[in-house]
């Protein structure tokens, strides 16, 4: 009988890239890193840029930016958040402060002083936090498919499609989800959901493989359930008021306009209201998982932000 468990070895896929394992928050964190090295060097350098992925992924999300990204001379980090790919899995942290302080550890054990923090779904919405919660780390923000978590102008119910909501109250309940994931189809299920048009076979396999890593299933969901359960919770309460400072730097957000887990209505208005340098882009023929259904237009939407975003 074969095992429906991962080595976390299936998370390091070979590529233009390199795999590191850095400490961090006490905890250790897989990077794959491409691009050219300022270990030991301080400004001037090559700018980091730090890829955070979504759910159910892992830092291979982000395969088609990394060697574009690190061809036009920026150092590129894609990073397993906490929890997932080759990632420590520890007990606790999976509240959206503990990871920030992650990545502001990861930039500061790569060497850098700095860092543009670009993520994807759940990793967009960490990094508008990094923005408000590590600001002396974060030299730029940019999100794909992430609204800005602030819920000034547009809750969180009245953003989700009902397939995401439908998905997110299934995971509040104990032990389900993680059986669903290990052993049964959600990965496959939250990946059709999402998208405007089905992912390869091969490409969804590999996401299910990593999600059976041992603890895999259970860590990505704890920070799925933090962000609910917290919301009524004195930590949800100062989370939320610590995202509406304002944003200082500069701030990118990338919508699909056929993303089938978040609406286009309102997407934009708590990024526009917070961020004094702010741009907003639809990519319309794309679904929610932007890096990989519009690679092309992803690298070179973020090739031009990243041109004008301030060195140093």
């Amino acid at each position: 009988m074969t095992s429906d468990l991962s080595d976390f070895t299936s998370a390091l896929p070979d590529g233009p890239w390199q795999h590191e394992l850095v400490p961090a928050n006490g905890a250790r964190f897989h990077v794959a890193v491409a691009g050219p090295s300022d270990r030991g060097v301080r400004d001037p350098g090559p700018p980091l840029v730090v890829l955070l992925h979504s759910f159910p992924q892992f830092w291979w999300a982000w395969r088609h930016q990394i060697e574009p990204l690190a061809a036009a001379g920026y150092r590129v980090a894609a990073m397993d958040v906490r929890g997932v790919g080759a990632s420590d899995k520890p007990p606790i942290g999976y509240d959206a402060p503990t990871r920030t302080r992650d990545v502001a550890g990861v930039v500061r054990s790569l060497g850098a002083g700095r860092a543009v923090v670009v993520g994807h779904g759940t990793g967009g919405t960490l990094a508008w936090a990094m923005a408000a919660l590590q600001p002396a780390v974060t030299a730029g923000v940019a999100a794909l498919a992430a609204p800005h978590p602030a819920r000034m102008h547009a809750s969180a119910r009245r953003l989700l499609t009902p397939a995401a909501r439908r998905h997110l109250a299934f995971f509040q309940v104990p032990t389900l989800p993680e059986r669903a994931l290990v052993s049964g189809d959600l990965v496959d299920r939250v990946l059709a959901d999402g998208s405007a048009r089905a992912f390869d076979d091969d490409v969804v396999a590999t996401y299910r493989t990593v999600m059976r890593i041992p603890f895999a299933a259970h860590t990505a969901m704890e920070s799925l359930r933090w962000a609910v359960r917290s919301t009524p919770r004195p930590d949800g309460r100062r989370f939320l008021n610590a995202l509406r400072r304002p944003i200082t730097v500069p701030a990118l957000q990338v919508h699909g306009g056929r993303d089938g887990l978040l609406r286009r209505d309102l997407a934009d208005a708590d990024g526009a209201a917070l961020a004094r340098d702010f741009r907003f882009e639809v990519l319309p023929d794309a679904g929610h998982f932007l890096p990989e259904e519009a690679p092309g237009d992803v690298t070179d939407l973020l090739l031009d932000w990243l041109a004008r975003v301030p060195r140093g």
